[in-house]
């Protein structure tokens, strides 16, 4: 089967059976950056956006990704970057295997409470929320504390 999709904005056609894990076929693809890990959806190193949406591409059928926006991280390269920033002034920054998955999923966050003009009428996340949003996101060098400070100050950056 041959899948039409965009990847960062890049008019792609794929030829891949439609059964076959979208993380093999963006790798298939040179997208390297889309990590393999658990193959179960359970560690989020292989997270994609999907329509703007953050999914594990382990779990997604190719065939489901046909006629769809596919965002990795190199797609959204400027963002990761504030973010980072955010993540090292609170000393939180680790061997980064797993920070493709992890960033887009902030940045997801990001968007689902803060909107463009940088206001929400969302309340601020606390640690439980944020905790629970990331669900999926396995980080085996932190305790995750500097990470909930920098995506705090992060999400309140984006407010105002």
């Amino acid at each position: 089967m041959t899948i039409a999709l965009s990847v960062n904005g890049k008019a792609l056609k794929i030829e891949c059976n439609p059964g076959e894990a979208l993380v093999d076929v963006l790798r298939s693809a040179g997208y390297s950056e889309v990590k393999k890990g658990c193959g179960t959806g359970n560690c989020g190193l292989c997270t994609v956006l999907l329509d703007g949406v953050p999914v594990p591409s382990c779990s997604v059928f190719a065939g489901k990704a046909d006629g769809r926006a596919v965002t990795t991280i190199r797609g959204v390269e400027k963002e990761a970057a504030e973010l980072a920033a955010f993540i090292a002034a609170e000393g939180a920054e680790q061997c980064g295997f797993c920070s493709p998955g992890f960033a887009l999923m902030v940045l997801a966050m990001k968007k689902e409470f803060c909107d463009a003009a940088g206001t929400s009428a969302k309340p601020l996340l606390g640690d439980a929320e944020i905790k629970h949003y990331l669900t999926g996101n396995l980080c085996r060098c932190s305790g995750y504390e500097g990470h909930l400070r920098a995506i705090k100050k992060y999400l309140e950056a984006c407010r105002g």
